[in-house]
């Protein structure tokens, strides 16, 4: 059995040996990378898609994280050429809100448009949607295994 770490909302875990690493989305999004010839995996769990520039610069912002994420796994030894991702969450969680909507599409905006500017393919996504998702990523192989959430605040109208 593997060592399984749990991620919550601004952390970033890359593992070097083989780890699930584990996290449950609701409006969040979480990003998988993997360098396919490391066979390294990580996974960021971001809220919000931007740092407004107050405050200190957190993870928990989607142009914080990917970034973070990326430059971990490239200081270890991981080739950005050789790297992949996926990303998962930015669901509507409550349907009745625009606004809830609006920061689930932002934060999966943000994250295709950080990978495609430092040219990691998107190998797989499930996002949107109005259900929370669980997600654990095997690290040495890449392999995702997802759970939703039922959502308890949608009634169907």
């Amino acid at each position: 059995m593997l060592p399984r770490k749990f991620i919550h909302v601004g952390e970033i875990y890359i593992a070097k040996e083989p780890t699930e690493i584990v996290t449950v989305l609701g409006s969040c999004v979480g990003v998988c990378i993997y360098d396919r010839f490391e066979m390294i995996g990580g996974m960021n769990h971001y809220l919000l898609p931007l740092w407004n520039g107050n405050g200190l610069e957190s993870p928990k912002y989607g142009n914080i994280a990917i970034p973070k994420l990326i430059k971990g796994m490239e200081d270890i030894g991981c080739m950005r050429r050789n790297m992949e991702a996926k990303i998962f969450g930015g669901a509507n969680i409550h349907k009745t809100q625009i606004e809830g909507h609006m920061i689930g599409k932002k934060n999966i905006m943000i994250a295709k448009e950080i990978l495609a500017e430092y040219r990691i393919p998107l190998k797989a996504e499930d996002t949107g949607g109005y259900n929370g998702r669980r997600i654990m990523m095997v690290t040495d192989t890449n392999k995702i295994m997802l759970k939703y959430a039922k959502n308890e605040m949608f009634d169907g109208n």
